[in-house]
């Protein structure tokens, strides 16, 4: 019996000692290393382009980052759980706080013990706020996110207010944020269109957008160096990506936010809840290449400038008691006139232009008198305010005097002419 107890106390440590899966704990998953497996993938996406993506991911979007539309999505506005995509908030809070990304940081305990995927830091080692960046976004390290909420924040619950503060700063409102690295909780959760917004924005900062597209760095540790590989199975695999970060936790399965580029057409991928790593990597292949295949980025500002102009010759807005009888308008502001198109729907644009046919005076600059619509089949895709280009005031006396004088003389021209016909006549 004694013998019996030992053993179950043996197991019960064995258990306990045993490493847990944290967040991008890539040892737990399959590898995938396999250059021509991905080339597979890649080639199998290619022949199958024109079927709607059928993913094993939970949820996914593409999203085309000059307009902010989404080109394809599946379930992309659920909350999910994002695991070590966390840190591309991480990253951006930290770069966006620190002016010297040369500081040296000491790596506290709480740093040191932490789980999961790790650069490998010890209590007490020294290392730049740089290379914690570095090893934050190659290696997905817990130990750099919790070093680098230390140093920024203070403390690591101080900087976890920072990256919600700036979500809600970016209208990012299903979106929330409980750890730093991505280790799993109830209310630590993004979703898919919401995620690719705030990469989006990330990879405007010119540093971040560095680290991400780096496949191999050396990071400097107490000052010896330690050569690091970047987590991104498709950067260096996949044409035009350039970046952002891979995730993994039990609670969110496999995820991967993508960056890619190829002529005008600048895209994000996101994949949450994949089963495997090679699920996410074939799903985001997958629509990935279904988006290059079946959109084009399309600048739509001469069609529209086009169709105004026409309008504006053919058509006048009248004025009641308004010192001017016509009212110039023009074309408010617009965002996104650069668009992504399904090919087959490109023929399909037609604009339409309405406005109200007269107004009363007085009538401020700026104010909206109609709209022009861009339909694509029979989706409005772009909707443009048409506005007051100089403002008109009411006609006053002498307003009025004048244009008793100016109808009294024009009384007269014709009256003369007139005259003038009747002699001619007689003669």
């Amino acid at each position: 019996m004694k013998k019996c107890i030992t053993y179950i106390l043996i197991f019960i440590c064995i258990i306990a000692i045993m490493p847990k899966v944290y967040a991008d704990d890539e040892d737990y998953e399959e590898n995938i290393d396999d250059t021509a497996w991905i080339y597979e993938q890649i080639q199998a996406a290619s022949s199958n382009i024109t079927n709607e993506p059928i993913i094993n991911s939970r949820s996914a979007v593409v999203y085309d980052r000059t307009s902010g539309e989404v080109i394809w999505g599946k379930d992309e506005k659920s909350k999910r759980k994002m695991a070590s995509t966390t840190k591309i908030m991480t990253s951006l809070v930290v770069i966006e706080n620190v002016k010297d990304l040369s500081q040296v940081v000491t790596i506290s305990n709480k740093s040191a013990s932490i789980g999961g995927s790790r650069l490998g830091l010890h209590t007490g080692d020294k290392i730049t706020v740089n290379d914690l960046l570095y090893g934050l976004m190659l290696e997905s390290g817990n130990d750099c996110a919790i070093a680098l909420g230390e140093y920024v924040g203070n403390t690591v619950e101080n900087f976890i207010r920072m990256m919600n503060e700036k979500a809600k700063q970016l209208g990012l409102n299903n979106t929330h944020f409980v750890t730093v690295n991505g280790l799993d909780a109830d209310e630590h959760y993004t979703t898919a269109v919401e995620l690719a917004k705030l990469t989006d924005y990330a990879l405007k900062n010119e540093k971040l957008k560095n680290i991400v597209g780096t496949k191999n760095y050396t990071v400097t540790i107490n000052g010896n160096g330690k050569a690091i590989d970047n987590t991104n199975e498709l950067l260096g695999y996949l044409d035009g990506v350039y970046g952002v970060k891979t995730g993994f936790t039990n609670g969110a399965n496999r995820c991967l936010v993508t960056s890619i580029k190829r002529g005008n057409m600048d895209i994000i991928s996101v994949v949450l809840g994949a089963d495997t790593k090679k699920d996410r990597t074939k799903d985001s292949i997958e629509i990935i290449e279904y988006a290059y295949a079946n959109y084009k980025i399309v600048d739509l500002t001469q069609n529209i400038e086009n169709a105004f102009d026409e309008w504006e010759k053919q058509n006048k807005i009248e004025t009641i008691k308004g010192n001017s009888k016509y009212v110039n308008i023009e074309l408010g502001e617009c965002k996104n006139k650069i668009i992504p198109v399904k090919n087959e729907n490109i023929k399909d644009i037609e604009i339409a232009i309405d406005t109200i046919k007269i107004v009363n005076a007085p009538i401020n600059r700026g104010e909206k008198i109609g709209e022009l619509k861009l339909k694509i089949g029979n989706e409005t895709r772009i909707n443009i305010d048409i506005i007051i280009a100089e403002g008109i005031n009411k006609k006053n006396q002498k307003n009025y005097f004048f244009e008793m004088l100016s109808n009294i003389n024009e009384y007269f021209k014709k009256a003369i002419i007139h005259t003038s016909e009747i002699r001619t006549l007689g003669t």
